[in-house]
C-alpha cells in the first residue's frame, strides 16, 4: 500500500464556480442563480466561495451587495479582482477600490507569472508586474483584507523561464499574500510534471494553492499531485464547470481527498449530501449533470453486465470502490439483454419483490432478453420493467382496460390540429373521450386523461416531462422500427416508461398509457 499524505494543519477547498465556472459556453447565471449556488455550497460547507469580480460587471457588483443577507454559516465568500494597471498606484485603481467595496474578509487577486504574457499580454516591464503585485497585495492589507494571489500561467511560466515565475510567488508572499496559487490556466500540464515545480515555489516559504484546468482530461489529478508536493489549497467547479473543457471538478476532488486519503474536507455528516448538491447546482445553472461523471452521476454505480451483478450479490463492494451512500448517490442495477439472472434477482429486490425462486428469474431474464431484442430498453425505462415484472408475478392489477383509441391529423389553412378518440374502462365505468393538441401524442394524452380523471382525478397533476423517439432500424426509413421513451412527474418523482413499434404513434401510446397506469397504480392510494 502506498504511503499516503498527511492533512496539512489547515487546509481550503475554494470554490469558483460562480466566478470561472461561469465563463463555460452556454452557461449563464443571474444574481438570483449565484445566490441559490452560494447557498448549497454553504450548506456542503467548502473553506471559501469566490463570489465574482465586484466592479468588473454590474452582475457581479450587485451580487456582493445581496451575498450580505443570505448569512453564511460555513464558508467564507470571496471577491476576485487583478493587480492594480501597469504604471498606477494601487490605492487610486478604481477595480481595486472596487474590491474593498465588496466588504468581504477575502480576495483573490489574479497576477500575471509567465514573463511572455507580462511582456507582450501586460505590455510592460517583467519589473512592473512585480511592483505591481506588491503594490496591490499591500494596499489590500492595508485595508484590512485577507489577499490570496493567484498566479497565472504559473506551471507554463515556470517552464519557460522558472526564475522569474519564482520571483512573483516571492514577491505575493513578502507582500502579505496568505496563499499564492499556481495556476494551470492553459490546462496542458500531466500529473508527472507538477510535483517538482511545486517543491521550487514551496522553496519560498509561501503557503501553495493549485489552480488547475482540464484541457488534457488531468485537472482532478493535476490537482492532487500539486495536493502530495504539499499545496495546501485547492480551487475547483462543482460538475467541472469553466471554460474550454472547464476546472478541477469539486464533485470529484472533495470525496477523494476525503475517502481515498481520509483527510477532514467537509464538516461531519456533509459529504452524503454531495450527490444532492451536485444536482441541485446543475438545476440552476440549466446543464444537465453528466450521467457517467463520478461519484455523483447517475451511472456512477450502475451495473449492466450479469458478471458484475452476479458479483454484487455476493458482495456490493466487489465492483464498487466505494459506498454510494457516503457520497449520497445509490447502486442501480440495470436491466438490458446483458442482464443475467442475478441482474434481474437484484433489481427486483430494490423494487420490493422476492425473487428468490431461480426458475422465476430465470423466466423473467427470458422474457427481458427477448422483449430487447425486439427494441425495449429497460435499463432507462425502470417503470415499463416493474411493470414487465408484475405480469410475470401474475400480479399486474392494471387500474383501467383500453377498448380502443385513433388518432388522426388535420390540416387546415394556416393551421392543422389533431385530434384523439380514447375509449376504456375504469373503476366499472366506460368512458368514451375525445381530446385535442398540437400533434398526434398530444392529442392521445390529452383524451387519454379526460378518459381516467372522472375514476382517478389526481391524474390531472401528472405531468410529461420529456418524450424522446429513437429509430432502430438504420437505413430501414419510415418503415424502421422506433423506440419512444416518455418521464412523467408528480409529487416530486419521475418514471420512465418505454414503447416500441414500426408505427411511432403506436410505440408513443404504449409509452404513454403504461406511464399513466403505472402512475395510478404505484403513486395513488385510490
Amino acid at each position: 500500500m502506498p504511503t499516503l499524505p498527511l492533512q496539512p494543519a489547515e487546509f481550503h477547498v475554494f470554490d469558483t464556480s460562480l466566478r470561472d465556472g461561469a465563463q463555460q459556453e452556454g452557461l449563464h447565471l443571474s444574481v438570483t442563480d449565484k445566490l441559490r449556488i452560494a447557498g448549497y455550497l454553504d450548506e456542503l460547507g467548502v473553506t471559501f466561495i469566490e463570489g465574482g469580480w465586484p466592479g468588473a460587471n454590474p452582475a457581479d457588483t450587485e451580487f456582493f451587495q445581496l451575498a450580505k443577507g443570505i448569512g453564511l454559516q460555513r464558508s467564507k465568500l470571496v471577491a476576485f479582482g487583478a493587480t492594480r494597471k501597469a504604471g498606477g498606484k494601487a490605492s487610486e485603481d478604481a477595480l481595486t477600490r472596487a474590491l474593498v467595496e465588496a466588504d468581504t474578509e477575502y480576495i483573490a487577486i489574479v497576477a500575471k507569472s509567465h514573463a511572455d504574457h507580462v511582456e507582450r499580454a501586460l505590455r510592460t516591464t517583467l519589473e512592473e508586474n512585480l511592483a505591481m503585485i506588491s503594490d496591490t497585495v499591500t494596499f489590500l492589507r492595508s485595508q484590512g483584507r485577507r489577499v490570496f494571489v493567484d498566479a497565472e500561467h504559473f506551471f507554463d511560466g515556470y517552464r519557460a523561464n522558472p526564475d522569474y515565475a519564482i520571483q512573483v510567488v516571492r514577491t505575493a508572499h513578502e507582500a502579505g499574500a496568505e496563499v499564492v496559487v499556481l495556476c494551470d490556466t492553459n490546462g496542458g500540464m500531466l500529473p508527472s510534471w507538477i510535483g517538482g515545480i511545486v517543491a521550487a515555489a514551496a522553496a519560498t516559504g509561501a503557503q501553495l494553492g493549485v489552480h488547475a484546468h482540464n484541457d488534457t482530461a488531468c485537472a482532478v489529478a493535476n490537482t492532487l499531485a500539486a495536493v502530495e508536493a504539499g499545496v495546501m489549497h485547492v480551487q475547483g467547479t462543482f460538475n467541472g464547470y469553466g471554460e474550454r473543457t472547464g476546472n478541477a471538478d469539486l464533485s470529484a476532488l472533495i470525496p477523494n481527498l476525503q475517502l481515498k486519503y481520509g483527510w477532514d474536507i467537509l464538516p461531519p455528516g456533509q459529504l452524503a449530501d454531495l450527490t444532492r448538491v451536485a444536482h441541485a447546482i446543475a438545476l440552476v445553472a440549466h446543464q444537465p449533470l453528466l450521467g457517467r461523471q463520478p461519484y455523483v452521476g447517475q451511472s456512477s454505480f450502475a451495473h449492466k453486465a450479469g458478471l458484475h451483478a452476479s458479483a454484487i450479490k455476493v458482495d456490493e463492494n466487489l465492483y464498487q470502490h466505494i459506498d454510494p451512500a457516503l457520497v449520497g448517490n445509490d447502486m442501480r442495477m440495470l436491466i438490458s439483454d446483458m442482464a443475467g439472472r442475478a441482474n434481474i434477482q437484484i433489481k427486483g429486490e430494490q423494487l420490493g419483490f422476492d425473487l428468490n425462486d431461480r426458475e422465476l428469474a430465470a423466466r423473467v431474464t427470458e422474457v427481458v432478453k427477448g422483449r430487447e431484442a425486439e427494441g425495449y430498453s429497460y435499463e432507462s425505462a425502470d417503470a415499463s420493467f416493474e411493470m414487465l415484472l408484475r405480469d410475470q408475478l401474475g400480479i399486474l392489477d392494471l387500474p383501467f382496460l383500453v377498448e380502443s383509441w385513433r388518432v388522426f391529423t388535420e390540416e387546415r389553412v394556416g393551421d392543422n390540429i389533431s385530434e384523439a378518440t380514447v375509449k376504456l374502462t375504469a373503476k366499472d365505468a366506460r368512458q368514451m373521450v375525445v381530446g385535442e393538441g398540437n400533434g398526434p401524442v398530444n392529442a392521445l394524452d390529452a383524451a387519454l386523461r379526460a378518459a381516467l380523471i372522472p375514476a382517478f382525478p389526481a391524474v390531472a397533476e401528472f405531468e410529461l416531462t420529456d418524450y424522446k423517439v429513437r429509430i432502430l432500424d438504420d437505413g430501414h426509413g419510415t418503415d424502421a422500427t422506433v423506440r419512444t421513451l416518455i418521464d412523467t412527474s408528480f409529487g416530486g418523482e419521475t418514471w420512465t416508461t418505454v414503447g416500441v413499434g414500426t408505427n411511432v404513434i403506436e410505440a408513443s401510446w404504449e409509452a404513454l398509457s403504461d406511464a399513466l397506469a403505472y402512475g395510478i397504480m404505484t403513486h395513488l392510494d385510490d
